[in-house]
């Protein structure tokens, strides 16, 4: 049975920890749909092109990886791409009751989707994009949160 995963996100920008877990749902998958969401409730630092951009640069690595943009609804993405499983990250026990919710609601408008949830390594536990950002607006090293290229990115937006 091939099993598809989405890995939904905002990914501003994406992390070694959001590789971590694109890393070890690709060891489970045959496929994992890595989707950057748009996000209306949040004003990004990256626009949607530059997060799919930089998603794609930082995941070569990974044959069965492949990553898109959206601008719907998570289950109605996740249908539209053949997707079984929606992988999310949890990185703490604070993340576990939104989440929770979230897979609730996911399952109740689309019953057919599973949501699996994935742990970080210990490294990773409390990184998170809106942490990146801020240390790098304050002109604070965050090369070893991030990928290089998303380094760089960084430090060319906040110069």
């Amino acid at each position: 049975m091939n099993i598809i995963a989405i890995y939904p996100g905002t990914f501003d920008p994406i992390t070694n920890g959001h590789l971590d877990i694109i890393s070890r749902a690709s060891k489970l998958f045959h496929e994992v749909i890595v989707a950057v969401a748009v996000n209306r409730g949040k004003t990004p630092l990256f626009s949607l092109d530059e997060r799919v951009e930089l998603a794609r640069l930082v995941t070569p690595e990974f044959p069965n990886v492949r990553v898109i943009g959206f601008d719907n609804l998570l289950v109605e993405c996740a249908q539209q791409q053949g997707a079984n499983v929606i992988v999310r990250g949890l990185r703490a026990f604070s993340d576990f009751e939104y989440e929770f919710q979230l897979a609730g609601m996911n399952r109740r408008l689309a019953p057919q989707l599973e949501t699996m949830f994935l742990t970080p390594a210990e490294q990773y536990e409390f990184i998170s994009s809106t942490m990146i950002r801020e240390i790098a607006m304050l002109k604070g090293d965050v090369s070893c949160f991030v990928p290089q290229i998303v380094h760089q990115r960084l430090n060319e937006k906040f110069k």
